[in-house]
C-alpha cells in the first residue's frame, strides 16, 4: 500500500487499485503519490496504465498531473498521445503555464517547431503570457525554422514583457541570432548583458563556431579567461569546432592537446570533433592515436564517437579499419550506416557503397532495430556513381529514390544535375530545375551552380546565364561553370568577356578558372589571348602552373600549327609531362601530319604507366591511317598488356522522351538504313555548298594468338567541315 494505492501483480509496474475516494484528487498527498508513480514509469505501457487511472479519477484534468503525463509521453516519443492529454484539459484549466510549457517543450524537443509556434500563438490568443521557461523554448523553435522576421517578432515580445535582462531568455536570443548568421546582433545582445553565466560565454563561442569564425571564437575565449572565468568542456569543444569548421586542422589538434594538458575533462563531443579533423587530414596516424584515446578513456560507449571513427578511417583507403569499427557497433543507427556508405562513396568505391546501402535496407532481420535509408543515404550512393562516371546508374537510383517517396535535398539535386550535364539530358535537367523552385531550393548556391553547369554543358546558354544572374551570392564555382560552358562549345570570346567581368566583380580566379579559360582559348584558336592569360596567371595572380595548364597551352599552340613552340613547352616544363600533355601534342601532330614529332611523342606515350586509353588509340589510328599496320597493332597490344580497354564512342539523341544510342562499329540499330540515307543526302548537299568531306574507314585489330592478329573493318564516317 502507498497512500491509498495497492500494486497489482503484473509485469508492468506500477499498476494499482484506487482505494481512495475520488473527492480527494486535489489532496496534496494524492498528487504526491501520483508523482511518485510518474518517477517510476519506465515504459510506454506503464504510462498508458497511469493515464487510464488518471482518467478514472478525473485527475487527468489536474494541470500538474497532466503536465507530468505530457512529459512522460514526450520522453517516449508519442507526441500524439501528449497532445490528446493537453486537448482534454478544459479552457479554465489552461491558465497554468506549466501545461503550456510542457506541451511546447515536447514539440520543440522532437523537432516539431511549427507546431510549437502554433501553440505559442494560441496561448497568446487566449490571453496567457509566457514566462522565463516558455520564451526560451519559443526562441529555440524560431531559430530552428530560420525565419529572420519571425525571430525579430519573438525578440520584441521578450522586450515588451520585460525579459530584457532575463539571463536564460537573453542567452537563447544570442544563440538564435548566431544560428541566423547575424553575429552583430548576437554580439550586441551579449555586450549589453549585466550578468553573464558560463552558458552565456559558451553560447557566444558556439555561435562563432557555427558561423565558421575561428577568430571570433578565439577572441571570446580569451576574453572569458581575462574575466577570471574558467572555460569548461563545452567552451573548449566549441573552440575546437570553430577551428575544425574553418579547416584549421593543425590548430584544432593543438587546442585539443592544450585542453588535455590543462586537465579539462574531455567530452565525447570534443573527441568526435577531433576525429572529424583526422578524417580530413592527409595522415591517418592521428586518427589511430585518437582511437587509442577513445578506448582508454571509455568513449566507445558513445555511438556518435564510433560513427566519427568510421568517418575518420573511411576517408583514408583501404576501408578495412572503417568496416571493422562498423562491425563492432552492436546497435547501428542511421548515422552509422550513412557514415559507412559515405566513406565508400567518397573513396570512389561506389559498388561497395551500394552493397552497404542494400544491406542497410535489409537490416532488422538479425534482431536489431530496422534502419531505413534517408535522403543522406540515397544522396551518398547517387553521388558515388555520378562521380565515377556511371551516370545511368545514378539516374536509375534517383528514380528509385523518388518511388520510395524520399524527398531529395540540395546535395541530391546537385549530383543528379552533374549527371544531366555529362549526358546532355536537358529535359531531365529542366524538370530538376522546376523541382528545385517548387521546393524553395532556387536560392541554394549548390543547386544554382549545378543548374549553371548543366545548362551551359547542354548548350542552353540563355537559361544558364539567367540562372547565373539570379544567384545572389555567386561564388567562384558559379563563374568557373559559366566560363567552362562557353569554352567547351567554342565560344572563346564569350568566355573571355565573362572572365573580365569576374575580375571587375572583385572575384579572384583560381587554378580551375585558368584551366577553363585556357581551354576556351584553345578551342576557339585565340592564341595571343591564351598566351597573355598564361603569363598573367603567373605574374599577376601568383598561381603556379600545374600539368593541366601546360596541357592547355600545348593544345592551344598545337591546334594553331605552332608545333615548335608546343614542343618547347613540353621539353622545358618544370614538372613531368603526363598523358594529357603528350596526348595534346600527339593530336596536333596528327592534324598537321608532323611525322618527326610523332615518333618522339609515341616513344614517350608507350613508356607511360597510364590508365587512359585515348593516347594509345590515337597513336594506333595515326599509324593505321599511314598504312603502318604492324605499328598500329603493336600499340594496341601494348595497351592491352597494360590492362587498358577502349570504351566505344557513343552518341545519343532523345526523341519524344525515348533515347536512341549510336556507338562506333555497332550496325545493329532500328532505322539505321534510314539514318545512312539522310547522311548521304546531307553529304551531297554539303558538296553542292563547296564543303569538303573526308570519309575514312578505321580498322580495329583483335588480338588472337601471339604474333597473330585478325584485321576487321568497321564503317565509321568522319566529316571534317572546311570552308
Amino acid at each position: 500500500m502507498l497512500n491509498g494505492f495497492r500494486f497489482l501483480p503484473s509485469p508492468f509496474q506500477p499498476i494499482f487499485l484506487i482505494t481512495r475516494s475520488i473527492s480527494h484528487v486535489h489532496d496534496d498527498r494524492f498528487l504526491d503519490s501520483f508523482d511518485a508513480f510518474f518517477q517510476r514509469c519506465f515504459t510506454f505501457q506503464q504510462a498508458r496504465q497511469l493515464h487510464s487511472q488518471l482518467v478514472l479519477t478525473t485527475a487527468h484534468r489536474v494541470p500538474f498531473l497532466a503536465a507530468r503525463l505530457i512529459a512522460i509521453y514526450a520522453r517516449f516519443g508519442f507526441l500524439s498521445d501528449a497532445r490528446k492529454v493537453f486537448d482534454a484539459i478544459p479552457t479554465e484549466g489552461l491558465h497554468h503555464l506549466l501545461l503550456w510549457n510542457s506541451i511546447i517543450r515536447a514539440n520543440v524537443s522532437h523537432g516539431y517547431h511549427e507546431d510549437a509556434l502554433e501553440l505559442y500563438a494560441e496561448m497568446r490568443k487566449l490571453g496567457f503570457l509566457p514566462d522565463g521557461f516558455s520564451l526560451p523554448l519559443v526562441i529555440r523553435a524560431c531559430s530552428s525554422l530560420g525565419g529572420v522576421d519571425l525571430c525579430r517578432i519573438v525578440h520584441c515580445h521578450a522586450l515588451q514583457m520585460g525579459f530584457r535582462d532575463h539571463l536564460h531568455v537573453v542567452n537563447e536570443l544570442v544563440g538564435m541570432y548566431g544560428k541566423l548568421g547575424r553575429m552583430e546582433d548576437a554580439r550586441q545582445l551579449f555586450d549589453g548583458m549585466f550578468v553573464r553565466s558560463v552558458v552565456s560565454w559558451n553560447t557566444m563561442v558556439s555561435a562563432y563556431a557555427f558561423n565558421c569564425d575561428s577568430l571570433g571564437a578565439s577572441r571570446v575565449f580569451k576574453q572569458m579567461e581575462s574575466k577570471g572565468l574558467q572555460p569548461n568542456s563545452v567552451t573548449w569543444t566549441s573552440l575546437l569546432s570553430s577551428h575544425a569548421r574553418c579547416g584549421l586542422y593543425d590548430e584544432t589538434l593543438e587546442f585539443f592537446k592544450r585542453m588535455k594538458t590543462r586537465g579539462v575533462e574531455t567530452s565525447a563531443e570534443a573527441v568526435a570533433v577531433v576525429l572529424s579533423v583526422c578524417a580530413d587530414m592527409a595522415e591517418v596516424e592521428w586518427g589511430k592515436e585518437i582511437h587509442g584515446f577513445v578506448v582508454k578513456g571509455g568513449y566507445e560507449d558513445y555511438l556518435f564517437v564510433k560513427n566519427a571513427l568510421i568517418g575518420a578511417y573511411g576517408k583514408h583507403q583501404p576501408m578495412g579499419d572503417a568496416h571493422k569499427v562498423f562491425l563492432d557497433i552492436k546497435n547501428k543507427n542511421l548515422v552509422s550506416w550513412n557514415a559507412l556508405i559515405s566513406s565508400y562513396a567518397e573513396s570512389g568505391l561506389c559498388e561497395e557503397a551500394y552493397a552497404a546501402f542494400l544491406q542497410m535496407e535489409k537490416s532488422g532481420s538479425d534482431g536489431q532495430s530496422p534502419v531505413r535509408p534517408n535522403v543522406i543515404s540515397w544522396s551518398a550512393v547517387i553521388s558515388g556513381f555520378a562521380g565515377k562516371g556511371h551516370g545511368e546508374k545514378a539516374l536509375e537510383l534517383f528514380r528509385q529514390m523518388q518511388l520510395a517517396k524520399v524527398t531529395a535535398n540540395s546535395v541530391t539535386i546537385s549530383s543528379v544535375l552533374s549527371v544531366c550535364a555529362e549526358v546532355a539530358a536537358l529535359n531531365l535537367g529542366r524538370e530538376l530545375h522546376g523541382f528545385a523552385v517548387r521546393n524553395l531550393m532556387g536560392d541554394n548556391i549548390l543547386v544554382g551552380n549545378g543548374l549553371i553547369n548543366m545548362y551551359m554543358k547542354c548548350g542552353d546558354f540563355r537559361e544558364g546565364h539567367l540562372v547565373f544572374d539570379n544567384i545572389k551570392g555567386r561564388d567562384l564555382i558559379s563563374w568557373n561553370s559559366l566560363i567552362g560552358g562557353y569554352g567547351m562549345h567554342g565560344l572563346g570570346e564569350n568566355a573571355l568577356r565573362t572572365f573580365d567581368e569576374m575580375i571587375r566583380a572583385g572575384m579572384k580566379p583560381d587554378n580551375i578558372t585558368f584551366v577553363a579559360i585556357l581551354s576556351a582559348c584553345s578551342h576557339a584558336g585565340l592564341v595571343a589571348a591564351g598566351g597573355n592569360l598564361f603569363d598573367k596567371m603567373v605574374r599577376e595572380f601568383r598561381i603556379e602552373p600545374n600539368v593541366e595548364h601546360y596541357a592547355c597551352m600545348v593544345d592551344l599552340l598545337g591546334r594553331a600549327g605552332l608545333l615548335k613552340k608546343a614542343t618547347d613547352i613540353v621539353q622545358n616544363m618544370p614538372i613531368e609531362p603526363n598523358e594529357y600533355v603528350w596526348g595534346a601534342l600527339l593530336n596536333s601532330c596528327r592534324m598537321y601530319r608532323h611525322t618527326d614529332i610523332i615518333e618522339e611523342t609515341a616513344s614517350q606515350i608507350l613508356t607511360l604507366n597510364s590508365k587512359i586509353t585515348g593516347s594509345f588509340m590515337l597513336l594506333s589510328n595515326i599509324y593505321a591511317a599511314d598504312g603502318r599496320w604492324d605499328d598500329s597493332a603493336r600499340v594496341r597490344v601494348s595497351a592491352r598488356t597494360k590492362g587498358l580497354k577502349k570504351i566505344p564512342g557513343q552518341s545519343w539523341i532523345e526523341v519524344r522522351k525515348k533515347v536512341y544510342t549510336f556507338s562506333a562499329g555497332n550496325l545493329v540499330h532500328l532505322g539505321l538504313e534510314e539514318v545512312y540515307t539522310i547522311l548521304e543526302e546531307l553529304a551531297l548537299h554539303m558538296v553542292s555548298e563547296n564543303y569538303k568531306i573526308d570519309s575514312c574507314y578505321s580498322q580495329e585489330f583483335v588480338y588472337d594468338e601471339p604474333k597473330h592478329f585478325l584485321q576487321t573493318e568497321s564503317r565509321e564516317a568522319r566529316c571534317y567541315v572546311m570552308p
